[in-house]
């Protein structure tokens, strides 16, 4: 008899079905039927594991696929989509590769294949990709884009023209075209024909960043810093965390001696990217001139566990040692210096004087003697005019200057439908996701705020689970370990369930099992028959809840609307009546309102989110989606006002949203 570690309601359809198949080919032919599903199974738990950024156990499951059946081209394609966002750029083009040898009229497989290449800078090859998924799929845009992008990257630029002009006839109204064409004409040397291109694509978009960059940089370059830190202005408002753009706007204010506005951008920008060098950098600089000495050498000190030879950071860090009394510190920096650099006679002077205060007469006798020596070696006037120097030139006298990048490059972002939503860093209007029952929740989840309720609390209290349970909208990803230690408690409960077919508990414990596996199906199954026992189990309807909604999300894409609604609307019956049982249960009206807002019935979510607030008034993921509702329903000012909770209960990334919807549009 085959076994299955199963729900029993499944199993029984299963063996149903397996007599049926029996009946009609016989064994061999059931076992064939029998192994096609399951490996659809395997597959279907893969794509959830990838849906839900659990990249090993999907790598597994795939792994199942490819060694039962090797001619199935999808399942190297999933598996390269896992390791590529394990950032396994060279295992992930194989498995493209493996794909395409089985199936080649896939443009999915080629676009993938293409951002592994140009991940590992071969823009070649995956120029090559880009034709071949454009001859099979002509209308993608973002892979023209792409393509445009690796012929600049090799120089092609007649290439990358021409397929522009193809790109804007095509599609007319996308600025990022117009600021390609002008990245191709500036590559080129002729910046008065980048500078039109520019203008057109503001044309287009008067709010595109990346054009008000160029045109940043362009002022720049022309000294026009004040018309230059406006157009930065401009950028910053449309990509708040694009941390070049407050690097950029600091020098232009810095060019305007605006330095107190010089050094709250380079705040910024360490806020966003703490191991920015220029921003430490110059960042440094900016608090010896105002006298902060000891923040500049906290700057220098970080330049320098970056850059441990870097010795234009080192004097600069001597000075200021010198500045609050460690006169064995600069000198010990000043000597590393020296020592790199034995005709920089400033260091002499300024070692000798250190010593003089010290009592160290013999010392600084030697030190001013060697510059005596050197007579006018150095003669006036040998230092670089201007207040900046480039990144690159590591000139020991220009110790004073800020750092500008040695190159003003455009940062070429890649088009891809493959963003995960770790790499994903804009902040979209969607709600934050639901509450759900498990054993992995993230520690630091919303700034120490812990969600509790009476009724996991009492399940906790029993003993009868093998780990705490715990609400969280954040889990955390579990190890290989962690999830063979799952699968083998599956495989073990399908014996108890079998023994025990009363014990309930044993069901809701493989439906956890399940559910930490990705196996959505397996965990509906259990609960279906778990409820059919225990109808009015809150925690039940919660875990059959979360089961198909994770399931409904991680298939959204290849599902029909119809039954993507219907999935969601067996969804809300569940949180109704877990609403119905605990009303005094926050995240029941939460995840009520969560499925509200996938059904379109914002005005109803909002009532629910209501409701959630008033049974916990702290509740930050309630502010914030109630903000997300308003601002979808057009209630700017409510919106604004509950997002502003949201951030003030901890949940810092709605300050994202209220900077981006206080913008006037």
């Amino acid at each position: 008899m085959i076994k299955r570690s199963t729900g029993s309601i499944f199993a029984h359809r299963l063996s149903l079905l397996l007599v049926v198949l029996f009946l009609s080919w016989g064994w061999h032919g059931v076992s064939v039927a029998y192994a096609q599903i399951n490996t659809d199974r395997v597959m279907l738990m893969g794509r959830n594991a990838l849906y839900y950024e659990d990249y090993v156990l999907a790598i597994q499951r795939f792994n199942m696929v490819v060694n039962a059946k090797p001619w199935i081209s999808d399942s190297y394609f999933y598996r390269g989509l896992a390791k590529f966002y394990l950032e396994d750029y060279p295992g992930a083009e194989i498995d493209c590769g493996h794909a395409l040898e089985r199936n080649p009229y896939l443009a999915n497989y080629y676009g993938l294949r293409a951002l592994c290449r140009i991940n590992q800078e071969r823009y070649a090859l995956a120029e090559e990709d880009y034709q071949k998924l454009l001859h099979l799929s002509p209308l993608d845009r973002n892979s023209w884009y792409n393509m445009v992008l690796c012929q600049i990257e090799q120089e092609k630029y007649a290439s990358a023209d021409s397929a522009l002009d193809v790109m804007i006839k095509q599609w007319p109204k996308i600025p990022s075209h117009y600021t390609l064409k002008a990245q191709v004409a500036f590559a080129r040397k002729d910046t008065l024909q980048g500078e039109l291109w520019v203008d057109r694509a503001l044309d287009v978009n008067e709010f595109d960043g990346n054009a008000w960059s160029m045109k940043a940089m362009l002022h720049a370059d022309r000294k026009e810093f004040a018309k230059a830190e406006a157009a930065l202005d401009k950028a910053i408002l449309q990509s708040p965390r694009n941390v070049p753009l407050y690097v950029n706007r600091a020098l232009a204010r810095y060019n305007q001696d605006n330095l107190r506005g010089a050094m709250s951008d380079y705040d910024a920008a360490i806020e966003l990217q703490p191991g920015n060098y220029l921003a430490r950098f110059n960042r440094g600089l900016l608090r010896a001139n105002v006298g902060a000495d000891n923040l500049a050498i906290e700057d220098f000190n970080h330049v320098l566990e970056v850059e441990p030879d870097n010795m234009i950071a080192l004097y600069n860090r001597a000075l200021l040692l010198d500045n609050t009394g460690d006169y064995q510190g600069a000198i010990r920096d000043i000597s590393a210096v020296i020592q790199e650099y034995p005709q920089f006679w400033e260091g002499y002077r300024k070692r000798a004087s250190i010593r003089r205060k010290i009592g160290d007469r013999n010392g600084a006798e030697r030190d001013e003697f060697k510059i005596l020596q050197a007579q006018m070696a150095v003669a006036a006037g040998t230092y670089k005019q201007g207040k900046t120097r480039k990144k690159s030139e590591r000139t020991i006298e220009d110790y004073q200057k800020l750092v500008v990048e040695d190159e003003r490059e455009t940062e070429n972002e890649y088009e891809s439908e493959y963003r995960g939503k770790v790499q994903n860093q804009k902040s979209e209007l969607k709600p934050m996701p639901l509450y759900v029952l498990t054993y992995y929740k993230k520690v630091s989840q919303v700034n120490g705020y812990t969600a509790y309720a009476s009724v996991v609390d009492s399940l906790n209290n029993s003993h009868v689970l093998p780990s705490e349970l715990f609400l969280s909208a954040q889990e955390r990803t579990l190890s290989e370990q962690q999830v063979e230690r799952h699968l083998s408690a599956i495989d073990s409960l399908a014996d108890k369930i079998g023994e025990q077919p009363a014990n309930y508990v044993l069901l809701f414990q493989r439906a956890m099992d399940y559910y930490h596996v990705k196996d959505f199906e397996g965990a509906i199954a259990d609960m279906n028959a778990f409820l059919q026992a225990l109808p009015s189990d809150v925690l039940g309807l919660w875990l059959r809840a979360q089961s198909r909604m994770a399931l409904l999300q991680a298939n959204a894409k290849q599902a029909a609307a119809s039954d993507l609604r219907l999935g969601y609307l067996m969804v809300q019956q569940d949180f109704t009546q877990c609403v119905s049982l605990c009303p005094q249960v926050a995240y029941a009206h939460y995840n009520l309102g969560a499925v509200q807002m996938e059904l379109g019935e914002v005005e109803l979510a909002v009532a629910s989110y209501t409701k959630a607030i008033e049974c916990d008034p702290h509740f930050p993921d309630a502010y914030y989606n109630r903000g997300v509702a308003n601002l979808k329903l057009g209630r700017k000012e409510q919106g604004l006002s509950d997002l502003s909770q949201a951030g003030e209960y901890g949940l810092y990334h709605a300050y994202s949203l209220i900077k981006q919807y206080s913008a006037n549009k």
